[in-house]
């Protein structure tokens, strides 16, 4: 097994991540949001990072920073379906929540999520501040959790 590198995103990189996207459809994507992927990855306003083994990309996510200046959002964050369990996840949260902390002025961070992933941010000290049924698509509830530094 190869080394993993954490790396900002490059615009070379859109196929690759468009191909994590898919391969994690439908257990932790509705295929219906990958339009907007694609628009987040062509717009790229935030900074985004991608995780390479052996030259792959294996994951990739994001943050932003909220308008009230004080809160990140984590955004499209994903590890390729067959490599799930690995730690990419783990190595991926930690840079996103390195590079949130480095924010001036930041204090927390929040994301939304499935229901199949909310055990894996409680890990992180991430709490769930409310739920929303079929929030994302039928049968797929959106969770919206918070963690404060």
């Amino acid at each position: 097994m190869g080394m993993d590198i954490a790396r900002p995103y490059q615009t070379a990189d859109r196929d690759a991540c468009l191909a994590l996207f898919d391969s994690n459809v439908p257990r932790f994507f509705d295929g219906a949001e990958r339009d907007g992927y694609a628009a987040f990855l062509d717009e790229m306003r935030w900074p985004y990072q991608v995780i390479e083994r052996d030259g792959r990309i294996v994951a990739c996510g994001g943050h932003a920073v909220e308008p009230d200046g004080r809160t990140v959002s984590l955004c499209w964050g994903m590890v390729e379906q067959g490599l799930h369990g690995q730690g990419l996840g783990r190595m991926l949260t930690e840079a996103r929540l390195a590079a949130a902390r480095a924010e001036p002025g930041v204090t927390s961070v929040r994301l939304d999520t499935g229901q199949h992933t909310t055990g894996f941010y409680e890990r992180f000290g991430f709490v769930i501040e409310g739920v929303v049924k079929d929030g994302y698509a039928p049968g797929s509830d959106r969770h919206d959790m918070r963690l404060t530094f």
